[in-house]
């Protein structure tokens, strides 16, 4: 077990896939020389080229675009939307393409591609620098999305979802790219739990509070502070916001 941050806990999962796939392929504005904005891509291009680390041109609707292409001929793009905001650009790729691909060819064509945005508030960034799209994504037929609330999540979930045949849309949580946590990086994504699998964070008997993303950490502090009151919160991480596992929220409803 290793103490890393968020950022870092996903640099790592992305080298592993690297390591792994000769046929994945990172592609964003900014993410090679200087290894994002983030710097969640720091020192991958350096390590595996630039043909497999790619520099794009700012055009969210030609990096998602070329993706396409590169899906139809065996590989495993990964692309970087830069910030949440910037995502409207390529919405119609994703949308219209990406999503609807696999069922327009009968299930003869895959779209393997894992679309990572960073997303939410909290950094102090203007309007095209925190947003929060995810809805528009989960009511897309065709699409995964998920969304890791931890560095250990974080770095199986992103493996996992390169590794599906589906198109994966990755939000970040943005403002947790600094949190610490320990990550086993020996740990096989494919015994990890499934990315569309929920998670009971925090064990409670009273009420029942469901988050994702950013706010699970925001969650569980509430669920620590109604325990002084005598209230016992059991908070769920969601993980997936398409499927959603509503199994597992039923189940904690009913206690």
């Amino acid at each position: 077990m290793t103490q890393m941050t968020f950022a870092r806990a996903i640099n790592s999962g992305l080298r592993r896939s690297l390591d792994n796939d000769p046929k994945v392929v990172l592609m964003g504005e900014d993410i090679g020389t200087l290894g994002g904005v983030f710097r969640v891509t720091d020192g991958l291009q350096k390590d595996f080229g630039k043909h497999r680390v790619v520099d794009t041109p700012l055009a969210e609707s030609g990096i998602v675009g070329t993706a396409v292409g590169l899906a139809y001929r065996g590989y495993r793009p990964v692309v970087e939307i830069q910030f949440d905001g910037f995502v409207y650009p390529a919405f119609d790729q994703i949308v219209s393409q990406v999503a609807k691909m696999h069922y327009r060819s009968r299930g003869t064509v895959k779209m393997p591609i894992t679309i990572r945005i960073p997303f939410g508030g909290g950094i102090g960034s203007p309007e095209h620098h925190s947003e929060s799209p995810e809805a528009y994504f989960a009511h897309t037929a065709g699409l995964r999305v998920i969304t890791p609330a931890s560095p250990q999540d974080a770095h199986t979930m992103i493996q996992q979802a390169i590794s599906c045949d589906d198109p994966v849309v990755f939000f970040e949580p943005k403002r947790r790219y600094h949190d610490k946590g320990e990550v086993d990086e020996a740990l096989d994504p494919a015994s990890a739990p499934p990315m569309g699998q929920a998670r009971v964070v925090t064990d409670g008997s009273d009420v029942t509070l469901v988050a994702y993303g950013p706010l699970v950490k925001t969650a569980r502090d509430a669920a620590t502070a109604a325990a002084d009151e005598g209230v016992s919160v059991e908070v769920i991480d969601l993980r997936s916001l398409a499927p959603v596992d509503f199994a597992t929220v039923e189940a904690s409803v009913r206690k």
